[in-house]
C-alpha cells in the first residue's frame, strides 16, 4: 500500500507510478528486438555484444537479414575504434553486415559510416507492433495453415538457395522440433488453388512473438496471400496465447498495409548497406613481431 500522507497517497521507494503506458511500449518494442536476435541464434548464429550495439552473425547463411549491427549508438570520439572493430568482425568471415541506426540518425554515425563505404537505404527498417486487434477473416480463395514437420524441404525453398539449403534445412528441423525453453518456431503456408505459394516463419520467445520471413512465389503476388499469413498469426494465434506481434517493414507501401492489419509503429532504423559492387579488402598483415619469451624447461634448468 502506498504511503498516506495529509490525503495524498505517496508510492513506496522504487513503485513505477500506474500511468506507464509508453514505458510498456517501450518493453515490447525491446521484447521484439531481442527475440528477433534470438531467432538468428536459434537457427544457428550468435551475437556479439559491444559497447554501443551488438554484432548478429550467421556464418552459414551470408545474408544481410542474419548479419547485421543492431541499435547503433556510438560517441563521436569511439566510433572509428568501434567501426574497425565490427568490420573486422565481419569482413574476416566474408560477411557482407547492414548497419541499424536508430532515427534520426546521428551526424556522426552518417559521415562515419559512408567514410567506411557504407550508404543508407532509400527507405527505413520500420519494426511494428500488433495493436492486439484480431483482423477479420478471410474472404478470398486462399487458404493459411500450419506447416507440417516432413514439409522442411517445401519451407526452407522459399528462402535459401541451393547452397545454403542443406545448412538452413539442419538449423531450422532442429530448432522446430526440438526448440529450446521459452521458443516455439512454426511454419505456415498459404495456398491458392491446393498449391502452397506463400510462407512465413513465426518465432516465440517468452512473450513475444516475430512474423518472419513472408515470401511469396512469384506467379502468386499481389493476390494477397503474403496479407493472409501475417493476418491468420494475429488471429489464430498459432503460437499460443499472451503474446505481442510484431514484424518489419521495408517499404511505405508495406507499413501501410501493416497498418490496415493492425499494427502501429514503434521504432525506425536507418539501414546502412555497402554497395553490391564493393570489394572486402583485407588490410595486409604487419610486419612479424619480435620473439615472445619463454620460461625454460625444467629439464634446462637443470642442466644450468
Amino acid at each position: 500500500m502506498p504511503f498516506a500522507r495529509g490525503g495524498r497517497r505517496f508510492p513506496l521507494p522504487g513503485r513505477a507510478p500506474l500511468h506507464v503506458a509508453a514505458d510498456l511500449s517501450e518493453l515490447a518494442t525491446e521484447a521484439a528486438l531481442d527475440a528477433e536476435r534470438q531467432f538468428v541464434l536459434t537457427l544457428g548464429g550468435f551475437a556479439l555484444e559491444m559497447a554501443g550495439a551488438t554484432l548478429v552473425t550467421h556464418e552459414k547463411l551470408p545474408v544481410p537479414r542474419f548479419n547485421f549491427v543492431q541499435e547503433l549508438g556510438v560517441g563521436r570520439e569511439r566510433q572509428t575504434p568501434f567501426f574497425e572493430r565490427a568490420l573486422d568482425h565481419y569482413f574476416q568471415r566474408a560477411l557482407r553486415p547492414t548497419f541499424r541506426v536508430p532515427l534520426p540518425a546521428p551526424d556522426h554515425v552518417d559521415a562515419g559510416l559512408r567514410r567506411f563505404g557504407f550508404r543508407p537505404r532509400a527507405a527505413p527498417l520500420v519494426l511494428l507492433l500488433a495493436t492486439g486487434e484480431a483482423p477479420p477473416p478471410p474472404s478470398g480463395p486462399v487458404t493459411v495453415r500450419a506447416a507440417l514437420p516432413t514439409e522442411v524441404d517445401l519451407v526452407t525453398s522459399f528462402w535459401v538457395a541451393e547452397r545454403e539449403r542443406p545448412e538452413f534445412r539442419t538449423a531450422l528441423e532442429v530448432a522446430w522440433v526440438h526448440p529450446n525453453p521459452h521458443e516455439r518456431l512454426l511454419p505456415i503456408f498459404a495456398s491458392l488453388n491446393d498449391r502452397v505459394v506463400a510462407s512465413a516463419l513465426l518465432y516465440r520467445y517468452r512473450s513475444s512473438v516475430g512474423i518472419h520471413a513472408v515470401a511469396t512465389t512469384p506467379s502468386a503476388r499481389g493476390q494477397g496471400a503474403a496479407s493472409d499469413l501475417v493476418a491468420f498469426a494475429l488471429r489464430e494465434a498459432p503460437l499460443g496465447p499472451g503474446a505481442r506481434y510484431s514484424i518489419f517493414a521495408d517499404s511505405a507501401r508495406l507499413v501501410a498495409r501493416l497498418e490496415k492489419l493492425g499494427f502501429r509503429t514503434a521504432r525506425s532504423f536507418q539501414e546502412y548497406e555497402l554497395p553490391s559492387d564493393a570489394q572486402l579488402a583485407f588490410p595486409p598483415p604487419g610486419p612479424p613481431g619480435p620473439p615472445q619469451w619463454r620460461p625454460p624447461s625444467r629439464r634446462s634448468a637443470r642442466r644450468t
